[in-house]
């Protein structure tokens, strides 16, 4: 998975925040806001089909086609491809149309043995809708989770971008 700070412009979507709220080698907190002028109930179903706008570079597959969310506890955010398999995250809680916990340490935060909170709330904004994510991180003092929080926080803010936008497609 490639990890890189991408500019993304957004104009179907207006940016509200995007942030390294904390970070230490032990633990970081990103926050994320934007809004869509999509409802939020078509932002909902947005949410929950991560192959229509998480970007393919941040797969193992290369294909943004091969994830799925089973939107349920304990459901996977799964990537599957050739006989390949890679489970990106399970979610944790959800309230449909407003509130989606995921534990999700993607990339090569899930080969440090880091734990990863990532919880996205959906709200209505005037005549669209306001996301947020909000990241928490922990892991060991060796993760080095200071050093890797501004690339981390470059893919949340382009996946931010990209679900915001109802043009992005994969």
């Amino acid at each position: 998975m490639k990890y890189a700070i991408i500019a993304v412009t957004m104009g179907a979507a207006l940016p509200a925040s995007a942030e390294i709220v904390a970070a230490t080698p032990d633990h970081y907190t990103l926050r994320h806001e934007a809004v869509s002028t999509l409802s939020p109930e078509d932002m909902w179903e947005r949410l929950i089909e991560p192959d229509t706008w998480w970007h393919p570079d941040h797969t193992y597959s290369g294909s943004a086609e091969n994830l799925w969310l089973n939107p349920n506890a304990g459901g996977p955010w799964m990537e599957s491809w050739d006989g390949n398999v890679v489970e990106h995250g399970r979610v944790l809680s959800l309230i449909e149309g407003e509130m989606l916990r995921l534990d999700a340490p993607f990339g090569p935060l899930q080969g440090m043995a880091v734990n990863v909170v990532w919880t996205i709330t959906i709200e209505p904004d005037g005549d669209g809708t306001r996301i947020t994510f909000d990241e928490i991180a922990n892991g060991s003092s060796a993760s080095g989770l200071d050093k890797i929080a501004p690339a981390v926080d470059g893919v949340k803010q382009q996946a931010m971008a990209r679900l915001v936008d109802p043009g992005t497609t994969n």
